[in-house]
């Protein structure tokens, strides 16, 4: 169960300033596409061996003047709810304001810890400022200056000293974990329903740390598997305004502890920029996934070629990953919802499928040799010999070479694209590696 970091406070502190330096070991976001603006908020972080997520809450808030402080508070307060620490960012330089009064004021309420950081704080000088901020009654303030980095060792021991044990978990390693994400409203709830019927005997809960997802254990039809669900979907959040916001930090959780995911998608609405999100978020966690069009049914006079259409553009949209399986569903008439059951769980078995090398390099190198990577300035790229990791979270191959740095982008995918034609990896990430022989 990985722990989830929220940063909040006011704007101007430096917020995604600290962001950056928590993530900066593994950029979240490396695409600077419009569509990822929200998604460019979640990062992940590793202190000392301990892996968590970072979320910028300061990222969600339009920047209008009238609505600042009500966004705020509102983000501050999803922030309580969803996450397990929360970083409260303020300006050292500054003092206290109004807004960092407010903040605290509702931060003080809870009993989720709560990390007093004041920021900016570029040289030691300001230490004789940092009395200031016990009055916010949030106990010592951490000094840091996400900028250059002073205190943030110091900041980070103090975080991960605050995270909960993993202990409480109690579930079968071996068997999958799928979890069912998308927009509000694409049917996930009616989907996890129609999953469970009537026979609710067969499903067993097993209760997760605190209440932040719940694995429902399924033994039916054939099938076994955990249902990894977001708390979201047994209670109403308590928050209605920022649906997107919120489905988004739900959908992490989800995301980060399951194998396997299944993305609802509404037929009315085809594919929104909140699903593209999702979607990289399921990528950048390296998860399986299967699409799931939900709502066919309320589509009215169907061409016969609609389906081939809709298939189409929504893999032009997510490519270069075109290698997934897109099922039309409608949950209320149960329409293909056990297909989408086996497509999961064939996800699964892609996911953990190993290749023998002999096979790889009898398939691979002929391959290889009738179109070997561009030569560059003059040098030729010779790849020897092919080989998959055991062990990993999806499947990786190494490829050995003389010249791997001349390896680049477009000739991974040719090789990627190789290895999709040949063998069984529908739904599943792969890593290619080009290493000295």
């Amino acid at each position: 169960m990985g722990n989830i970091v929220a940063i909040v406070g006011r704007p101007n502190v430096g917020k995604s300033t600290l962001f950056n330096r928590l993530t900066q070991s593994r950029r979240a976001i490396v695409n600077e596409e419009a569509g990822t603006t929200r998604d460019r908020q979640y990062g992940k972080s590793e202190w000392e061996g301990k892996e968590f997520s970072v979320i910028d809450t300061g990222g969600w808030v339009s920047k209008s003047k009238d609505v600042f402080e009500e966004e705020i508070k509102k983000h501050v307060t999803i922030a309580i709810e969803e996450a397990d620490v929360i970083l409260f960012v303020v300006d050292i330089q500054n003092g206290i304001t109004d807004l960092d009064l407010e903040v605290a004021q509702i931060l003080r309420k809870t009993d989720k810890p709560v990390i007093l950081v004041s920021n900016k704080a570029d040289t030691f000088e300001w230490q004789y400022q940092l009395a200031e901020f016990y009055k916010l009654g949030l106990g010592e303030p951490q000094m840091l200056s996400a900028l250059n980095g002073l205190g943030s060792g110091d900041l980070l021991d103090t975080l991960c000293a605050k995270f909960r044990s993993d202990t409480t978990e109690v579930i079968e390693e071996e068997i999958p974990r799928f979890a069912v994400v998308g927009r509000p409203n694409s049917g996930k709830s009616s989907i996890i329903n129609a999953f469970i019927g009537e026979e609710r005997t067969i499903v067993t809960d097993v209760a997760g740390t605190t209440r932040d997802s719940i694995y429902t254990r399924f033994n039916k039809f054939g099938h076994d598997f955990y249902l990894v669900d977001t708390a979201g979907i047994r209670k109403k959040a308590k928050v209605n305004e920022d649906l997107e916001y919120y489905s988004v930090v739900r959908s992490i959780r989800a995301i980060e502890n399951s194998d396997v995911c299944i993305l609802m998608l509404d037929a009315t609405r085809g594919l929104e920029s909140q699903d593209l999100n999702i979607f990289s978020l399921i990528q950048k966690n390296k998860k399986g996934v299967v699409f799931c069009v939900n709502k066919w049914d309320l589509i009215e006079n169907k061409e016969s070629n609609d389906i081939k259409n809709i298939e189409k553009s929504i893999r032009e949209r997510l490519s270069p990953f075109v290698d997934f399986t897109i099922i039309f569903t409608s949950v209320i008439t149960k329409q293909r919802i056990l297909k989408v059951l086996e497509e999961a769980s064939k996800v699964y078995e892609n996911k953990y499928r190993k290749v023998p090398t002999a096979k790889l390099n009898e398939y691979l190198l002929p391959l290889i040799e009738n179109y070997p990577p561009p030569a560059i300035k003059g040098k030729y790229v010779k790849i020897k010999y092919i080989t998959q990791l055991p062990n990993t979270q999806v499947p990786t191959f190494i490829f050995f070479a003389n010249l791997p740095q001349y390896v680049k982008e477009p000739y991974k995918r040719f090789l990627e694209n190789k290895i999709r034609a040949k063998y069984e990896f529908t739904g599943t990430p792969i890593q290619i590696f080009i290493r000295q022989k």
